[in-house]
């Protein structure tokens, strides 16, 4: 099963500072290749060849740098949030012409190497809006903000996380497009609203993924992906 991906990749970066004050997260030198291109290849390994780059801050950068995939064997379109930025649920609202009626979204700064087929496959199976993929976490790489229990999520919330929490949002997710075609076109507000607002009407299907993520959102992340792509 082929789905589109939508790649979150509009975010200012301010934890990684003036090392991309001026260059976007995802043309951070990773291993000699910008991080987006280890995306691209991550996905076509996966089965994925077609992506929208949900862009904002210096994201022409981005386009100037990728351009149509092809290098790739993917198919690479951008959407871009304009001059207010949208948050990164505002920005999927704002890709759906481009998107179709499902799709998986992953974070700009994420390499997650994991069974997209499968996931794919368990989201048409679970029949619900959404999906979220989660990983036992017990803290070790990033604050734990999800109750999972007995395949279902009980609990999720990144603002106040509490002890039961164990497990965390592993940064891919799988939607309906009508998860997001309540929300009037232009607003800003962020990906956990629809998250919550799908758990509150029992439309949020989970799946464990078993291995760990990887991220340059910060500058430890940053090094631990380099080591780990080199």
């Amino acid at each position: 099963m082929t789905l589109p991906v939508a790649i979150l990749a509009g975010g200012k970066a301010t934890r990684l500072g003036d090392l991309a004050r001026h260059t976007p997260k995802s043309l951070m030198d990773v291993s000699g290749r910008p991080f987006a291109v280890h995306q691209l290849e991550l996905l076509r390994r996966h089965s994925i060849d077609d992506v929208v780059f949900c862009v904002g801050h210096l994201g022409e950068q981005l386009a100037a740098a990728i351009g149509d995939g092809s290098a790739h064997r993917v198919r690479v379109r951008y959407s871009s949030d304009g001059e207010q930025a949208l948050g990164t649920g505002g920005a999927i609202r704002n890709a759906l012409g481009l998107l179709g009626s499902r799709f998986f979204v992953l974070y700009g700064d994420s390499y997650l190497d994991c069974d997209y087929q499968a996931i794919a496959r368990a989201f048409v199976d679970l029949r619900r809006d959404g999906l979220m993929t989660v990983l036992g976490n017990d803290g070790q790489w990033d604050r734990s903000n999800v109750v999972y229990h007995d395949g279902r999520i009980v609990r999720y919330d990144k603002t106040h996380p509490t002890s039961d929490m164990r497990h965390i949002d592993y940064g891919l997710g799988v939607f309906n497009a009508r998860a997001f075609e309540a929300y009037p076109p232009g607003r800003a507000f962020d990906l956990a609203e629809v998250y919550q607002a799908l758990l509150t009407r029992n439309e949020l299907a989970a799946y464990e993924v078993t291995t760990r993520f990887y991220e340059i959102g910060g500058p430890r992340g940053l090094e631990e992906t380099r080591e780990h792509l080199t």
